[in-house]
C-alpha cells in the first residue's frame, strides 16, 4: 500500500430497534426520503464550531509535519446526539473532525470528501490530510474530511469492564467479556449505523448538500450503510478493499480472513523468497521452503507466531514490505537450525540482527522491523503478564478498548452456535494451518443483536466504485467480487498479481485513473468488470502470475489453490497432533 500510515494491522452494540432499518420501497412505491440529520439533531445543528491547530496521538512527527503543510489544516469536536433514533432524550457524544481547504473555490470545486481507513475503530482524523497529500489532483477539487468515528481515537472512546470469572472455560470467560461491556449504557451505541448519521451531520455542519467518501477495508461497509441510508446525499464514492457487502452482517468477511492469510504467503510470499535464492538463501522451490518453514516449528511455536504476526502479516498488508517479511521467513528457518537458547526475548533480538543481516534493506525496511521488533517485545511481556494473573484470585476487573468488537458483533447477528464455531476452528487447522493457531471463537458468537444493514434501493443506490486486490489477505477478493455484483450501479476494478491492502492511489494509469475520472466527472467505466496488472514486487523487474486467473476484468481464483492444499499435506504430514495457545493469550492481536 503507498501510504504515509496505514490504520493498522487488526487492524472493530446491544441491538437498535427494528424500526430504524431503512427498508427498501415496494415495487412501484416512492423511494423513502433520506432521514433529515439536521431536524433530528434539533438545537445541536446550530452549534458553534470551534477550529484549531491538529493533534494525531500515535503518527510519527515527519508524518504530523506534512500534513501541517495541508492547506487549511484544522480539528474541532462536534457534539452530536447518543442515539440517533431517540435525540430528544439530551445525552450526547463528542465527534473529532478534521479538515482541509485545499479545492480552488469556483465552478471546478466538486465539495467535501470524507475519509474512513477501516478497523473497525481505526483513527479516520489524519486521513483528510493524507489524502489531500496522496491525491493532488483531486484535492484541488475536493476539500477532504477526517474524523475519528464514535468510540475512536480524540471522539468519546468506548472502554468496557467485566469481572474475571473463576473459570478456565474460553467460552466462560468470552461470555464475562461480552456481558460487562453490554452493562456499559454506551456500548449499544458504538454501531456503523449510528455512524452513518454522524457523517451526515458533519456534513450538515460543513453547510454542503452532498458528500463524497473514500473507505478502506471495514471503511467500505461503513460507506455502503451510508449510501443505502442516505442514498441522495452522495456524490461519488470509491470502496477500496471491500468487506462482502452482500452479506448482511460482517462475519463472513472475518470467516474468509483466515483463509486469504494462507493463500496469500504460500501463493506470493514463498514464492517471492525463491525466485530469489540469492538474498533469503532458501532454495528455489516454494514448497521446500514451507517445509522447512514448519520443521522450524512455524506458527505452532510462540517465536514463530511473533515474527508472522509483527513482520509477516504486516507484510502482507503492503507488499512494499515483502523484502522484510521474507528476511524474517529465512531468518526464523536459519535460527532453528542452531541450538535454541535464551529467553524469548533474546531469541528475537537474535533473529532480528538476523534479519538486518539480509542485504539490500531499505531506510523503510529497517524501520518496519525496528517497529516489529518493538511489538513483538511488546507481546512477550503482555504473556508474562498473563502468565502472572493466572495465579491470581478471580473477581478481579479487567478494562479493555471494545470499540472493534462493538461494531463488527453488532452491526447484524453472527452465529451463535458454539458447535458451530468448533467446527470451525478445527477446519482452520486442515485447510488454513498457517494462520490457525491464532484464531479463537470471536466474541461475537456470544454478542446478541437486532441490527442489520438497511438494503440498497435499487432505484436510489448511488453510483460507486470498487477497487480490489487479488490476494488481499485482510478482505478476500470473493469479498469484493460479491459487493461489486450484490451494490446496484458498483463497477469493480481488479487488481491482478496484488496482495496489498487498499489500493487507492496505485500509481498505475489502469487503477488510477478511471477512479480520478469518476470523481471528476461521475462516469463510471463502461464495463462491470476492469482488469489491472499488479506492480512489481521489491528488487523485481516484472509482474509474476501468481493465484488465479484473470478473464473479462474479474480473477478466477479458488480460496485452497492447488498450491495451498499442497502446504496444508506438508503441514498435515510434518507437525500431526501439534497445537499452541490462542494468540490473544500470547500478547498478539486476536484478529490480525
Amino acid at each position: 500500500m503507498r501510504k504515509y500510515f496505514r490504520g493498522g494491522v487488526a487492524a472493530l452494540t446491544g441491538a437498535l430497534i427494528a424500526t430504524s432499518v431503512v427498508l427498501t420501497p415496494a415495487a412501484g412505491a416512492a423511494p423513502k426520503q433520506d432521514p433529515d440529520t439536521a431536524k433530528l439533531a434539533g438545537a445541536l445543528a446550530t452549534q458553534k464550531i470551534t477550529w484549531e491547530e491538529c493533534t494525531f496521538p500515535g503518527v510519527a512527527e515527519e508524518t504530523v509535519k506534512k500534513f501541517k503543510t495541508v492547506k487549511g489544516l484544522a480539528c474541532a469536536t462536534i457534539q452530536v446526539p447518543r442515539d440517533w433514533h431517540n435525540p430528544a432524550d439530551g445525552n450526547t457524544i463528542g465527534i473529532r473532525v478534521s479538515k482541509t481547504e485545499t479545492a480552488f473555490k469556483g465552478t471546478s470545486r466538486q465539495g467535501i470528501a470524507l475519509v474512513n481507513p477501516g478497523g473497525p475503530g481505526g483513527s479516520g482524523l489524519p486521513w483528510g490530510a493524507a489524502m489531500a497529500l496522496r491525491t493532488p489532483v483531486l484535492a484541488s477539487q475536493y476539500d477532504f474530511i477526517g474524523f475519528d468515528p464514535r468510540g475512536v481515537g480524540l471522539s468519546t472512546p468506548l472502554t468496557c469492564s467485566y469481572t474475571v470469572p473463576n473459570s478456565t472455560d474460553v467460552n466462560v470467560l468470552n461470555k464475562a467479556k461480552v456481558d460487562g461491556c453490554l452493562e456499559n449504557p454506551l456500548t449499544k451505541f458504538i454501531t456503523t449505523e449510528q455512524t452513518t448519521y454522524d457523517m451526515d451531520f458533519i456534513r450538515v455542519l460543513l453547510g454542503e448538500k452532498k458528500t463524497s467518501y473514500i473507505g478502506y477495508s471495514y471503511g467500505t461497509w461503513l460507506g455502503t450503510w451510508y449510501g443505502a441510508t442516505f442514498p441522495s446525499k452522495v456524490h461519488r464514492m470509491l470502496l477500496d478493499s471491500a468487506v462482502d457487502a452482500s452479506q448482511s452482517t460482517l462475519e463472513n468477511t472475518w470467516d474468509l480472513q483466515p483463509r486469504t492469510r494462507d493463500r496469500q504467503f504460500q501463493e506470493a510470499l514463498l514464492p517471492f523468497m525463491a525466485r530469489d535464492n540469492a538474498r533469503y538463501g532458501q532454495g528455489t522451490d516454494p514448497m521446500e521452503i514451507r517445509r522447512d518453514w514448519e520443521k522450524a516449528g512455524g506458527t505452532r511455536e510462540f517465536v514463530g507466531q511473533l515474527f508472522v504476526a509483527w513482520f509477516v502479516i504486516p507484510a502482507m498488508y503492503d507488499t512494499s514490505q515483502y523484502h522484510a517479511a521474507a528476511s524474517a521467513v529465512a531468518s526464523v528457518i536459519d535460527a532453528s537450525k542452531e541450538p535454541a537458547t535464551g529467553t524469548d526475548s533474546e531469541k528475537v533480538e537474535q533473529i532480528v540482527s538476523k534479519m538486518l543481516a539480509t542485504p539490500d534493506l531499505t531506510a523503510e525496511n529497517k524501520a518496519f522491523i525496528a517497529k516489529g521488533k518493538q511489538n513483538a517485545l511488546a507481546a512477550i511481556a503482555k504473556k508474562e503478564r498473563v502468565a502472572v494473573k493466572a495465579t491470581t484470585a478471580a473477581a478481579e476487573v479487567e478494562t479493555w478498548d471494545a470499540t472493534f468488537e462493538a461494531i463488527r458483533c453488532q452491526d447484524g447477528q453472527w452465529n451463535q452456535n458454539l458447535h458451530y464455531w468448533n467446527y470451525w476452528l478445527a477446519d482452520l487447522t486442515v485447510n488454513a494451518p498457517f494462520i490457525a493457531p491464532f484464531m479463537s471463537t470471536p466474541l461475537c458468537a456470544y454478542w446478541p443483536t437486532k441490527n442489520s444493514m438497511p438494503k440498497p434501493d435499487k432505484k436510489t443506490f448511488p453510483r460507486l466504485l470498487v477497487a480490489q486486490s487479488e490476494l488481499d489477505a485482510a478482505t478476500a477478493y470473493e469479498g469484493g467480487l460479491a459487493t461489486a455484483k450484490a451494490l446496484p450501479n458498483a463497477k469493480l476494478i481488479s487488481v491482478d498479481n496484488e496482495g496489498s491492502h487498499g489500493l487507492f492511489p496505485y500509481n498505475t494509469d489502469c487503477v488510477d485513473d478511471p477512479i480520478v475520472f469518476y470523481f471528476q466527472t461521475g462516469a463510471t467505466p463502461r464495463k462491470q468488470f476492469t482488469g489491472c496488472q499488479g506492480l512489481p514486487l521489491p528488487h523485481e523487474d516484472k509482474t509474476f502470475e501468481v493465484g488465479g486467473k484473470l478473464t473479462n476484468g474479474k480473477i478466477k481464483i479458488k480460496m485452497i489453490t492447488p498450491a495451498v492444499k499442497e502446504a496444508n499435506k506438508i503441514v498435515k504430514d510434518l507437525l500431526s497432533g501439534s497445537s499452541t495457545a490462542a494468540a490473544d493469550e500470547s500478547g498478539m492481536p486476536a484478529n490480525l
